[in-house]
Formats: structure tokens, C-alpha cells, sequence
């Protein structure tokens, strides 16, 4: 055997020969230590002696030598081998030298005896054959082999070779090697047993050249005469047996069988219930639950969230502009930031409208037509220098146009306001309307709506002190309520009608899907408005005085220096003009950023949490409270994930873009995937105007009713030092109905989603205003964020309840509850139009038959009581087995999940032409928006659409179909 040079690879260290190996760190064959002017570290020798692993292989040795002794063989052996030159190749124990008592091999004596020669050479000589002979029946490498200095490649080489680190590159995988003490076989004719080596080769059918036999031919006979007594002993063997050693044979059998134990329990590890038990075992000791829990309320930061909202709020961004773009920049690279999956930007292409500078003007004509007085319009600067310039005051979605004719005032704007004027004789056709905010009508949309209906030209829509003003309390930016300045704008889309883009409605609007024309979208009113501040409002109120009638004493609003209020007519009111002269963009590109935490157990289910990013203004409050609350934590949560946690559910951070316009990128996002929300959405949590002061108020599906009693129970309320479930029961608080003003809408009306609106109400802002802004929620708003960092903890626990715990915690007894008292109020509402019905001698078809739809909510209300048990059936099985959760036991408990989740999918109206009647675009036959209410929205709406309009034969048909819908709910429930 030869020496062999290192390889030049790099990935093999040189191989260090047995004396080597046997030495102490550091010590040459003589004893001595390397001297530091000649010793080489890359040198074979001073691989072994640096490299982590020999250094304790070399201990091992060295520690079990006995130099000198010659109590055994293998001691003499051991002091034979020091004592001569070796090559660097190193030989690691085989079988056959592991026990010297063993009956696999010779002894010294004999060997020498028989070759008359130095035992231990004989002994390695034909030791190494042996193994050599071994090797090649087995297809086994032999370290030995000085063909290619490495051995014969190794089945495994190759793939592991590339995984391995360099130190560990020249080990080599193969099954253990079992030994096997075998009974003796037929006895030689000098009665010895054969030699394993003679055996051995036989077996392998090697040709062994018998000196002895070619010699003496009688003793060649006899040795024929004793194989064919054995053979005749075995005269029933098949002739192929002939050829099989039974000592080798067994120890395939047992390579076999163990191979076979190691793939079983590779099965019984990762295949089985054991690994799913084990796994999940292993991952509540490692994130106990209720530190996660700790580990949220600890990691809020109210502090972080301010400089939050200073850096969103430092400029304007309304939907699509350079602003906006910027921020869903920042969004992402946040999202990025803090470790979220799949961090994408996904755009649409929307109708939006953006005001002109000097294409707006309100201004009260003379008789020459020229103009006597021009309303300001605009805000005082707020911002300041580094804000950049505050936006324009203007509606969203309005009408172009320059009109002008009679300026009437019609108090709130409500349908009835207009009524009231029809009915007193004022002509309103080719009027300018003016009327305030909030009151009788909340929507602006459906103000100018109830205008363009009552023949008016025009719309103006200003903010009066007694509703958002100094008669409330003190005013911005020292105060909550809006200064003689301050205008709130807003949309004026049909929210209604139409939500998300007006010109594809129930469809997403991306690149090469059809589009409507402006003028045939059902989402957009036909008269032009604008906004404006009591301050011009007073001028044009003045002019009023002697034109038309008196009001009532409750259409008198707060305005100072009006002496008398009166309604104006079209022969005595001051002639004035609107003009709203615009940018139209039919498909201006808005832009959502979306970051996801894939779940592990149930990666396709989600939890969505949302807030829009588009501000009319700076938005302090409207959006950004709920942008600071909602980036934090997904901050926290990044956190989480970098620790290793994930949760069981994937969870979605969304922020949505042209929520202020129409709810658009919310909606846009539900049609793009609406399929799939159906299918896999299990609730959605939305932020908007989040924190506006220290009441708490929630509003959603009644599947949250359990899950917020006990997060609230969690959070305190440092201002008050008591918990916001013993605030919540103080003011007798419950969960509010949803309405239909924010993003949650088209998740709830459109896919199905169970979802939740959250918020901290104040008496007052100055909404949609340029005081809306940073220094007034540092100051004002939420001096030292302390309700943003109380709402981030009510959010954090929520969402690690609803996307980690095992069983989501959905409460569907309160639904079915909830679903039993909707149908009485909804059968006393209707009683109460019966009767309307029959004082104006209508109420010979004025009926509905609510038998049907009372039997449908009872059978719904059982089913969830029903189903809920199945909950703790699964807890007592999980806690009787110890806290393991087999298999089957999973997939049921992922299958409830789903059917949880899926029942307010099957609250959906999904026929052909199903929803509302009318806008058909909403699908919920519980929820959806009021037709002249958006922002309230109502309960079986489309019921109430078709009493209110006196058609009782479809809202007949419309109970009825509902009753059906519940009963398929409550019937796949409990499948």
C-alpha cells in the first residue's frame, strides 16, 4: 500500500494515518512536541492535530493505549504497529477486529503456525482481503483501495457530498454493520472448523488456489469425499442454494430487517398521528400561548406609533397622486421590514376626480350677472411650510358644471326636507340647494341625490356650528370641533348604488375589462356640489332674509349674525352660481400594498386586517390612527415570526388605497378574489378613523361577541385604572351592528367575511379638514397615544385568537340568537308600515307572511347549539389523551373551522340576479346599506327596500327566499 497525496478539491482534509490518529494533540511519533519553525497546520499532521474532530478522536486513542504491555494480543498488536512505518492512509476497526475474542477470525498462533511468519502481518494481510472480499459482495467502498487514494464511491456520496461541511466531507453513510455470532459448520477433515475467509469466498464464488490439494491429490479426495457426504446430507436443497453461505445471508436479512424497522419509523414519525401529536407538542412548549399573549400587550409601543402618525401625516395624499404613492411606498418597505411574506403592490385602474385650482367658485350674481360676492372656499393654512399645500376643498366623484339659479335652504337634505318645501309651495326646479351636514340625512352622497331628484341644479353642503362647531365646544386646532374655516370634504358617490369603482361594478377593474361611460354608472349623481365652511355659508344665509318662508324652529342651525332664517324661493333669493370645474381620470392607477404571515396548519385560511392609506387631508385621524395602530402590529407580529412562531392561520395586513372616493381599493381587491375569499376568508378586521378619543365602540358580526368580552377583559384603560370590559359594561355598551362606511363592507355584503370595525370614539374632530392633523392628535386627539397603543393590544389579541388558537373562537350560539331577535324587530317594523298602509287606504295588499322565516331562524338557532358542542367534545378528547391530538381529531377540528366560517358565506344570496333588488351588487341577505342611508346600514334591507316602495307581493317572495337561504346555512352546519 502506498501513501496518497491530499486532493486539491478542497472539500476532502487530508486523512491522518492510524499512529497519527493515536497520538495526543500536538505530539510526533517520538513523543515530541512539533517544533513552531518546521511545523506546517495545512500539512496532513497538522490537519489531524488542528482539526476539532481527530483532536478528539485522538484523545480517545490515547487515553486507551497501553505502550509496552503485552497482556492481549491486541495490546501486542498495538505496540507492533508503533514500533513500524505506516502510509498516511487511515484504517478505520473492522468486524472482524472490534472483539479479539471473536470467532470470525484466527488467532495469532495459528497464523503464524500456518505461514510461518510475523502474526501480524499475516493478520493484516489477510484481514484486509477479508474486508476487501466483504466489501465487493456488498458493494461497499474499501478505505483501503490505493486505486484512487478515496475508496470505491460511496452510494451516498454524491448526495450528501454537497450538504456536508468541509470538515465533515470524508465520512461516509452506510448501514450499521451488524456482528453475528454463527454455530460452526461441518468440520474440516482435520477437524477444524473452515476458515470464515474460505466461507467467505465460496460464497462469493472466488477461485482459491489450494496448494495443499494440487499437491496431494489423496487429500484432494478426501476433501471431494467429506463435500459430497456434506452435499448427500442436504440431498432435498434446489440446486441454487448450493451457491448461498447462510452466515451471509442472515446478515442481508438483518441489514433487510433494519433497514426496514428505520423506514417504519420514518413513517411513524412524520406520517402518522405521532409526528402531527408530537410537533404540536413541541411547538405549545416552545411558544406557550399565553406568553405570546403577554408578549403582544408588552411589545406595543405607543411612542413608535406617534412617529408613525408624524411621518404619514406630514403630507397631503389623496387617492392616486404622488403623495399617495409615496406612502404605499413606505407601506411596503415597512412590510418588508418587519419580516411579512409576499410583500406586493397590486394596482388598479380607477375613475377618480381631482379639483382645480381656479375651478371652483360660489358666488352670488347681480343683476348684470357679474359677481357681487366669491365665497373663499379654502382653509386658512394649517399645515405649515413643511406640510407642503393642503388640498383643495372639493367633493370626490361629484359632477362637473357651472350652473347657477336661486340659492334655497333646505335644512339637513333629507328626502323629507325636500318634501316639506314641495309640499309649502317653494319651487325648487333649477334651484341651488343649500343644506348642512350630519342631522336627518348622514350622507352627503344621498343629500345632493335627494336634491337631483327634487329638480335642484346645484348643490352646496356647508358644516354648522350647532352640529360641528363653537356651540358643541371649543374648536381646532385648540378643540375638537370645526373652526369658522374649517370645510369637511368627501365623497358624493351612491355608496348606496355602487361601491368601489362607479364604472365596473361587481367586477375588478384592471387592464382590458370593460368599463361603463361616467354618465351610465348608477354611482355617480348628475348635479354638481361642492363643500363649505360656515363662514361663507353665513353670507349666503343673510341674503336669504324675507325670500320664501320661515323655516321651522328645528331647521335653525347655529351660524352667527343670521338674525331670521328663511327657506329663499325663486323669486326672491339671491341669484348664485356653482361652478365645479375638474380633472377626470377614468382609469387614474390607486395602489393597495398587501403583507401576509403564512400560517402553518391552515395556510389557504386568512385573517385579513385592514386600513385604507388615502387621506382627504393630512388624515391624523381619517385613516392614519388606524395606519399607526395596524403597522404596529404588524411590526410585532414580524417580531414574532423572526422568534420562529407562526401561526396556524395565515394573517393578511392590507392597506387600502381610494377608500375616501368609494371604497375602492377595498372593493376592487374582494371582486379580484372573490372566489377565493368565499371559499377561504375566515374574518376580516377593519381600521379606519380609529382613535378620535376614549370610548370604546366595536362593530361587527355577532360571531365576535365571545372573543371581545375576553380581550377586553385584558386591556386597561390607564386613564381611568379599570379594564375595558368593566367600561364597556358601565355604559352598557354592545356589539353594534355593522354599517356600511368603511372597507369592512365588501367583505361582509360582498364575500361573505365575517368582519369587525373598530374604533375609540371622541365627542368630536374636525373630520376630513386640514386640522385634522398631527399637532391636533398630539395635543388634542390622543395626547401621548395612549388609546392607539390600548386599541393595538385589543387588535394583537384578537388577531393571535382567531388565526393561532386551535378551535377559532367564532361564537355561533350569539349568531343564531342574534338571527332570532333580527326577525322580530324585522316583523315589528314591517307591522308598523302595515299599518301606515291601512290608514291611507292602501291595506288590502299590505301583508307578509313571516310563518316561514320565524321557522327557518328557529332551525338555525339549534343547529349552532348543536354545532358549538362539538367544541368541547374536542377539548375533552384532546385534554383525556394527554394533550395530544390525533390525526382524524385534526382534520375534524380544521373541517369545523372551515364550516364555521362558511356559514356567513351561506348567508349570501347567489342566484342568478340575487342581492338586493336594484343593486344587486350587495349579497347579504342580513347586512347591507339603507338605500337612503350608507352609512348606517340596516338589517334585511332588501325586504325593507320592497315595503318601504309598497310592493308587498316581492317581499314576500323575498322573506321566503331568505327563509330557504337560512335553512341551507343552518343544514351545512351541522354536515
Amino acid at each position: 500500500m502506498s501513501s496518497h497525496a491530499p486532493h486539491d478539491d478542497g472539500l476532502n482534509p487530508p486523512i491522518p494515518s492510524y499512529d497519527e490518529a493515536m497520538l495526543s494533540p500536538g505530539m510526533l511519533s517520538n513523543g515530541q512536541l512539533p517544533s513552531p519553525s518546521t511545523f506546517d497546520p495545512f500539512s496532513p499532521m497538522g490537519e489531524a492535530f488542528y482539526a476539532p474532530e481527530n483532536e478528539s478522536r485522538g484523545l480517545l486513542h490515547h487515553t486507551h493505549q497501553r505502550q509496552g504491555s503485552t497482556a492481549t494480543n491486541g495490546s501486542r498488536r498495538s505496540a507492533n504497529r508503533s514500533s513500524r512505518p505506516r502510509n498516511s492512509g487511515y484504517r478505520p476497526p473492522t468486524v472482524e477486529t472490534d472483539d479479539e475474542d471473536s470467532t470470525w477470525s484466527s488467532s495469532d498462533d495459528e497464523r503464524t503456525t500456518r505461514n510461518g511468519r510475523d502474526g501480524d502481518d499475516d493478520d493484516l494481510e489477510v484481514e484486509a482481503a477479508h474486508v476487501r472480499r466483504e466489501m465487493i459482495e456488498l458493494d461497499m467502498e474499501d478505505p483501503l483501495d490505493s486505486n484512487n487514494g478515496r475508496g470505491r464511491p460511496s452510494i451516498f456520496g454524491k448526495g450528501f457530498s454537497l450538504s456536508l461541511p468541509k470538515w465533515a466531507s470524508n465520512w461516509r453513510l452506510s448501514i450499521p454493520r451488524l456482528r453475528i455470532q454463527l454455530p460452526s459448520g461441518p468440520e474440516s477433515p482435520d477437524g477444524t472448523a473452515p476458515s470464515f475467509a474460505s466461507r467467505f469466498g465460496r460464497l462469493a464464488g472466488f477461485s482459491r488456489v489450494n496448494t495443499t490439494d494440487a499437491e496431494n491429490p489423496e487429500s484432494a479426495d478426501s476433501s471431494a469425499n467429506t463435500q459430497d457426504t456434506t452435499r448427500r446430507r442436504w440431498f432435498a436443497r434446489p440446486e441454487w442454494t448450493k451457491r448461498i453461505n447462510t452466515a451471509v445471508a442472515i446478515v442481508v436479512f438483518v441489514r433487510i430487517f433494519a433497514v426496514t424497522m428505520i423506514l417504519g419509523f420514518v413513517y411513524l414519525l412524520f406520517m402518522s398521528d405521532l409526528f402531527t401529536s408530537l410537533s404540536r407538542r413541541l411547538g405549545s412548549q416552545v411558544f406557550d400561548p399565553e406568553s405570546v399573549r403577554m408578549h403582544i400587550q408588552m411589545s406595543v409601543n405607543p411612542a413608535r406609533m406617534r412617529d408613525m402618525s408624524k411621518h404619514f401625516t406630514s403630507y397631503a395624499h389623496m387617492a392616486g397622486t404622488e403623495g399617495d404613492f409615496a406612502l404605499a411606498l413606505d407601506v411596503k418597505n415597512l412590510f418588508t421590514k418587519y419580516g411579512l411574506d409576499d410583500v406586493t403592490v397590486d394596482e388598479y385602474y380607477v375613475y377618480l376626480n381631482y379639483p382645480r385650482k381656479d375651478g371652483r367658485a360660489v358666488e352670488i350674481l347681480g343683476a348684470d350677472g357679474k359677481a357681487t360676492w366669491s365665497a373663499k372656499l379654502e382653509e386658512e393654512e394649517a399645515g405649515g411650510e413643511a406640510a407642503g399645500h393642503q388640498t383643495y376643498a372639493f367633493h370626490g366623484l361629484s359632477k362637473a358644471g357651472d350652473v347657477h339659479g336661486p340659492l334655497i335652504y333646505a335644512n339637513y337634505g333629507s328626502r323629507d326636507d325636500f318634501k316639506k318645501l314641495k309640499d309649502s309651495g317653494i319651487v325648487t326646479d333649477g334651484a341651488i340647494a343649500l343644506v348642512r351636514y350630519y342631522g336627518t340625512q348622514s350622507d352627503r352622497a344621498l343629500k345632493v341625490k335627494a336634491a337631483e331628484l327634487a329638480g335642484f341644479a346645484g348643490c352646496l353642503i356647508y358644516s354648522d356650528p350647532v352640529d360641528d362647531g363653537f356651540i358643541q365646544g371649543e374648536v381646532a386646532p385648540e378643540g375638537r370641533y370645526m373652526p369658522a374655516d374649517g370645510v369637511q370634504r368627501g365623497s358624493v358617490s351612491l355608496m348606496s348604488y355602487v361601491i368601489g369603482d362607479v364604472l365596473t361594478p361587481g367586477w375588478e377593474s384592471k387592464k382590458g375589462l370593460p368599463r361603463l361611460a361616467p354618465e351610465k354608472s348608477a354611482g355617480l349623481v348628475k348635479i354638481p356640489s361642492l363643500p363649505l365652511a360656515w363662514r361663507d355659508a353665513q353670507v349666503l344665509l343673510q341674503q336669504l332674509k324675507g325670500a320664501g318662508q320661515r323655516v321651522p324652529k328645528d331647521w335653525e342651525g347655529g351660524v352667527p349674525d343670521v338674525p331670521e332664517w328663511w327657506t329663499g324661493n325663486k323669486t326672491g333669493s339671491p341669484i348664485v352660481r356653482l361652478k365645479n370645474e375638474q380633472d377626470e381620470e377614468t382609469q387614474q392607477p390607486v395602489w393597495n400594498v398587501y403583507g401576509r404571515i403564512e400560517g402553518v396548519e391552515q395556510s389557504a385560511k386568512k385573517i385579513l386586517i385592514g386600513n385604507h392609506r388615502d387621506s382627504w387631508t393630512f388624515g391624523s385621524t381619517d385613516p392614519h390612527s388606524g395606519t399607526a395602530i395596524m403597522l404596529e402590529v404588524a411590526r410585532i407580529f414580524g417580531d414574532l415570526v423572526e422568534r420562529g412562531w407562526r401561526p396556524l392561520r395565515t394573517i393578511e395586513f392590507m392597506s387600502w388605497d381610494a377608500e375616501e372616493y368609494n371604497l375602492i381599493g377595498s372593493t376592487e381587491y374582494v371582486e379580484n378574489n372573490l372566489d377565493s375569499l368565499r371559499r377561504d376568508g375566515l374574518a376580516y378586521i377593519n381600521l379606519d378613523t380609529a382613535v378620535t378619543g376614549g370610548q370604546f365602540h366595536a362593530a361587527g358580526s355577532p360571531v365576535f361577541s365571545k372573543l371581545l368580552n375576553q380581550v377586553m377583559k385584558r386591556v386597561s384603560d390607564p386613564n381611568v385604572n379599570a379594564t375595558l370590559h368593566d367600561l364597556w359594561e358601565q355604559n352598557h355598551s354592545t356589539l353594534e351592528e355593522l354599517g356600511a362606511g368603511s372597507d369592512y363592507v365588501a367583505f361582509q355584503d360582498l364575500a361573505g367575511t365575517s368582519s369587525l370595525d373598530l374604533h375609540f370614539d371622541g365627542p368630536g374632530y374636525p373630520a376630513h379638514s386640514s386640522y385634522d392633523n398631527f399637532d391636533w392628535m398630539d395635543r388634542v386627539g390622543d395626547p401621548g397615544f395612549v388609546y392607539h397603543g390600548m386599541l393595538g393590544e385589543v387588535v394583537g389579541l384578537l388577531l393571535i385568537e382567531l388565526a393561532d388558537r386551535p378551535v377559532m373562537p367564532f361564537d355561533m350560539t350569539a349568531y343564531g340568537d342574534s338571527i332570532g331577535q333580527w326577525t322580530k324587530d324585522l316583523m315589528q317594523w314591517v307591522q308598523g308600515q302595515v299599518d301606515e298602509a291601512n290608514k291611507a287606504g292602501h291595506g288590502d295588499k299590505a301583508h307578509v307572511s313571516f310563518t316561514k322565516l320565524q321557522e327557518a331562524s328557529d332551525i338555525i338557532a339549534a343547529s349552532v347549539r348543536e354545532f358549538d358542542r362539538w367544541d368541547l367534545k374536542w377539548e375533552s378528547q384532546v385534554l383525556a389523551s394527554g394533550g395530544w391530538e390525533s390525526t382524524s381529531l385534526g382534520q375534524q377540528r380544521t373541517e369545523y373551522i372551515t364550516r364555521m366560517a362558511d356559514f356567513e358565506t351561506n348567508l349570501l344570496d347567489l342566484e342568478v340576479g340575487g342581492g338586493i333588488p336594484g343593486r344587486t351588487q350587495f349579497k347579504h341577505v342580513v347586512y347591507g346599506p339603507q338605500l337612503w342611508s350608507s352609512y348606517d346600514g340596516d338589517l334585511f334591507p332588501a325586504v325593507k327596500d320592497l315595503v318601504a316602495a309598497g310592493d308587498w307581493g316581492r317581499a314576500n317572495q323575498t322573506v321566503a327566499k331568505i327563509a330557504k337561504i337560512f335553512e341551507h346555512a343552518a343544514l351545512q352546519l351541522l354536515e
